[in-house]
């Protein structure tokens, strides 16, 4: 019965859901300002998150992309064991960054380390967008409807990632940006807001959602066709 329900189970989504929620953790013990010891703890810890939920973004999109792509391959090869392990070597990488910072108060070194964290997704965001757009017309296996969900979830993804994890990697490789004190502002407001986009996600991975917002889209384009004609 548990193999049934990690087989239908989106694990990429469900891990990348509880790097979310450790977030929204932080910003509540944020609110109840504890004393600075404890505070520091949970600054690693969101970071730590931050990084987990970046990585397994690039999952979800790899994921999407493979079945577009190589519908075959990931047919015959994608596993549960693949998947966790996948999942451990995530919840590993970010250590990489945290305990340099925590042990060693190596904070120039974390600073790089954070930034190369950053911004090695996005190419291979790009990567699998293009990839997917390519191979669309091959995938005769996929049906249209699940076509317009990979691609609007690859959109989407590589939307959420410029706009609210790109500035944090301008702010920490650029250095006349990390002096702005209001572009340092707007970097960590924006990375705040990450968890709530990726609920957007959530939302765009069930089944019809996509299609009825095209529907709507097509209605109003269609409505304001008529109008203009009726007007002419």
């Amino acid at each position: 019965m548990l193999i049934d329900i990690l087989l239908i189970a989106p694990i990429f989504i469900i891990n990348l859901l509880i790097s979310d929620i450790i977030q929204f953790c932080y910003m509540i013990v944020l609110v109840a300002k504890p004393d600075w010891k404890n505070e520091e703890i949970f600054f690693h810890i969101y970071y730590y998150s931050v990084l987990a939920s970046v990585g397994f973004m690039v999952c979800v999109a790899l994921e999407r992309y493979l079945i577009i792509a190589w519908p075959l391959w990931y047919h015959f090869r994608r596993t549960i064991k693949i998947s966790l392990v996948v999942c451990v070597v995530v919840w590993t990488l970010p250590l990489v960054y945290v305990l340099p910072l925590y042990f060693w108060d190596e904070f120039e070194v974390s600073e790089t380390i954070f930034a190369v964290f950053l911004l090695v997704p996005f190419p291979l965001l790009i990567f699998f967008l293009g990839g997917t757009l390519k191979s669309l017309s091959a995938a005769i296996s996929v049906s249209s409807d699940e076509k317009r969900r990979i691609v609007g979830m690859l959109v989407l993804v590589l939307l959420i990632y410029t706009l609210l994890f790109l500035p944090n990697i301008i702010w920490y490789l650029v250095e006349e940006a990390s002096d702005n004190d209001t572009f340092d502002n707007l970097t960590f407001i924006l990375l705040r807001f990450s968890p709530l986009a990726d609920l957007i996600l959530y939302v765009f991975m069930r089944k019809g959602v996509i299609d009825k917002l095209l529907a709507s889209l097509c209605c109003c384009r269609m409505d304001s066709d008529d109008n203009s004609r009726s007007s002419a």
